[in-house]
């Protein structure tokens, strides 16, 4: 069974930073997709970053481009989101997700469907 856990969230102020963690299990998979997506009250959920665990370029919405870095540890089935200077309209439920999909291979699109996710972890950033 397929599981995702995020960890990490939490309050700071604008400027700040906080490192998201997402821990996998239930799964052997070496090279898939994975991605970080947040969703802020009233609004829809957004594709943060995503990358193919097999390498190559992730992905980043300009939202967050030059201020976030996803990256990945493997031999822990772990994904983090280091988030540097915050800004309180990155305020939001952060959501881990998975796909494993293969006929995709290394398109890891947040746009593309994502079948696994984690229950969430909170950050707020205040002014």
């Amino acid at each position: 069974q397929v599981q995702l856990v995020e960890s990490g969230g939490g309050s700071v102020q604008a400027g700040g930073s906080l490192r998201l963690s997402c821990a996998g299990s239930g799964y052997t998979y070496r090279s898939y997709c994975m991605g970080w997506f947040r969703q802020a009250p009233g609004k829809e959920r957004e594709g943060v970053a995503t990358i193919y665990t097999g390498g190559g370029s992730p992905y980043y919405a300009d939202s967050v481009k030059g201020r976030f870095t996803i990256s990945q540890d493997n031999a822990k089935n772990t994904l983090y989101l280091q988030m540097n200077s915050l800004k309180p309209e990155d305020t939001a439920m952060y959501y881990c997700a998975a796909d494993f999909d293969f006929r995709r291979r290394n398109n890891c699109a947040p746009t593309l469907p994502y079948n696994y996710w984690g229950q969430g972890t909170q950050v707020t950033v205040s002014s």
